[in-house]
């Protein structure tokens, strides 16, 4: 194992639990690691993955973060694919072939994807090693992020085989925030041979968690800032929330910087690799940044606007003093925030009937027909649907949100879906077309040149690389393929920003659909006990914080001793 872990990843030990983890593994024994953020999840399924034969498949919703994986499993020489929204059914079926047949170690599976037909036909010729369940507490209806595809799992598990071990391939499940009910549910709805739960102790010592009840929360933030020196995180709860931040605290001279899901591709890759490098001091941004994010160093992680679940909460603040030294939690709240998350509540649940509208003016919205568009993906978009409807589109999300949950759909996070272009027309035909043009011509031998299978398909291209390659500029390379489009000489998709939503059933009629009345009591119930947890927290005078969080997931703990309530009470 210390040979496998210096060989690829250059440590010289392993932090607590891991070692443990990986052995109940390699053991062939199905396992779920309980481990705090900043634990170091990956390695845990990773290195056994490297020491036995075969591929391993790990399962993620997280898109960003299964990219920044793969990205980093491949500069380390280790061979791995990712199958996930916005990939054409061509470049999936070559992905799953090299799966199969090329000699890659690990398979990045969104799990949207696991229930298609040319996914199980592979998966059941594919040499697994492990089935790595990620974020492990999507399985769980007593769960805060429930995804109803991660059912699906426990299914594949019976259509899978390997030759590492004489049994189906073991499970390693895989989530830094589970109740013990939880815990316990994730190993039954994987179907593990015998519970197997390992926990990496939830105290964090050098980590001090505060919370300030403040009416001016942007002069407590700035306070913040200037008090504690190093890298930090700003969360906030909505978009243009972390781009007012931002522009106070630069007013201040605070460098700072945002980041958040309605920024390009690009943009939010150079943000995040400037702070990474410690070009930007602070981040301000919603809960789309920090999964997986490689940073040691973080001093800070203040939440400008209240969670809705300790959770989330717990997850997002554990970000900081990855390194062990001294950092901070902090948390700023007032009356505003308490009753936004009671508001919250009402809108996440809209109406059960409110929610069976919202189903058919989906199907209406995207011209979808009854009893069709079963495992079809289409893009969607939320602003466009609710102003068509005149709906709240909060309302609408959610109500979408819930469906999601009921299984009938699953709505991706907003993605940078990349071009796509095909020869429209036979060999024969082009050839005549080119020599009428000799700047068409040079530019469709480029295309040619540079992307196999234009004839056959859809291919994705990457309009700055031909513009770098061609010497032409992005928007000469933009305008030729549009006119080549026009001409219907080729096949052209721009690339777009947008959600997906994947259609797991056909378009049902409404007496068919099934919304039931129980189950959304439950749901309500179980996020009302959240949120009140949240704000039981926030309010706490005279406990400990960290003691409070580590019991609420079911461990016992001493007082941390430098939370800002038992330093209160120090003095």
């Amino acid at each position: 194992m210390l040979e496998t872990l210096k060989k690829y990843w250059g440590y010289d030990a392993f932090r607590p639990k891991q070692e443990e983890i990986i052995s109940e593994a390699l053991a062939g024994r199905d396992v779920l690691a309980l481990m705090p953020t900043g634990g170091g999840k990956s390695i845990c399924f990773q290195v056994p993955a490297m020491m036995k034969p075969g591929i391993c498949i790990v399962v993620s919703p997280l898109i960003a973060l299964m990219k920044d994986q793969v990205e980093n499993l491949r500069k380390r020489g280790i061979p791995a694919l990712l199958v996930c929204a916005g990939m054409t059914y061509r470049e999936i079926d070559a992905t799953l072939d090299n799966a199969v047949y090329g000699d890659y170690k690990f398979l990045y599976v969104s799990p949207e994807r696991l229930r298609t037909e040319l996914f199980a036909v592979r998966a059941a010729k594919m040499n697994i090693n492990y089935l790595v369940v990620d974020e492990a507490h999507c399985i769980s209806q007593w769960g805060y992020d429930f995804r109803p595809e991660y059912l699906k799992i426990a299914e594949i598990r019976d259509k899978i085989s390997g030759t590492a071990f004489e049994k189906r391939p073991p499970v390693i499940a895989l989530t830094a925030t589970a109740t013990q009910d939880v815990a316990q549910d994730i190993m039954e709805r994987l179907d593990f041979e015998r519970p197997n739960l390992l926990v990496s102790g939830f105290e964090r010592p050098n980590l001090s968690y505060s919370a300030r009840q403040c009416e001016n929360k942007l002069g407590q933030l700035l306070k913040i800032c200037n008090g504690v020196q190093g890298s930090g995180i700003v969360y906030v709860s909505r978009r243009r929330t972390a781009e007012e931040v931002t522009a106070f605290l630069a007013s201040q001279g605070v460098d700072a910087a945002t980041y958040h899901a309605g920024m390009s591709g690009k943009v939010r890759a150079a943000v995040q690799d400037a702070w990474k490098k410690g070009q930007k001091r602070i981040i301000v941004s919603t809960n789309a940044f920090g999964m997986g994010i490689d940073k040691s160093d973080v001093r800070f992680v203040c939440h400008y606007d209240m969670p809705q679940s300790p959770e989330a909460y717990f997850q997002e603040a554990g970000r900081a003093g990855r390194d062990g030294k001294k950092s901070y939690a902090l948390l700023i709240w007032n009356g505003t925030d308490v009753k936004r998350l009671r508001q919250i509540l009402q809108t996440t649940f809209p109406p059960l009937d409110f929610m069976k509208d919202i189903y058919q003016k989906v199907h209406n919205f995207l011209q979808i027909p009854y009893e069709t568009g079963e495992g079809k993906g289409y893009k969607f978009d939320l602003a466009a649907f609710a102003k068509q409807y005149k709906l709240q589109a909060a309302k609408a999300y959610y109500a979408i949100k819930y469906i999601e949950m009921s299984g009938y759909w699953n709505l991706t996070e907003e993605l940078d879906i990349p071009s796509k272009m095909s020869i429209a027309v036979t060999r024969d035909e082009l050839y005549h077309v080119q020599m009428k043009s000799a700047e068409m011509d040079s530019f469709l031998q480029l295309l040619m040149r540079m992307y196999e299978g234009l004839y056959s398909g859809y291919v994705t291209i990457d309009e700055e690389r031909i513009a770098a390659v061609g010497k032409y500029s992005v928007l000469a390379v933009e305008k030729k393929l549009k006119v080549l489009s026009a001409r219907h000489i080729i096949r052209y998709i721009p690339k777009v920003k947008s959600p997906v939503l994947y259609l797991a059933t056909e378009r049902l009629y409404p007496d068919n659909l099934r919304l039931d009345k129980a189950e959304y009591d439950f749901r309500v119930g179980r996020a009302k006990a959240r949120i009140d947890a949240m704000i039981e927290y926030a309010a706490l005078t005279d406990r400990c914080r960290s003691q409070y969080l580590v019991d609420y997931f079911g461990q016992k703990s001493n007082p941390c001793g430098v939370c800002d309530n038992c330093i209160s009470k120090k003095k």
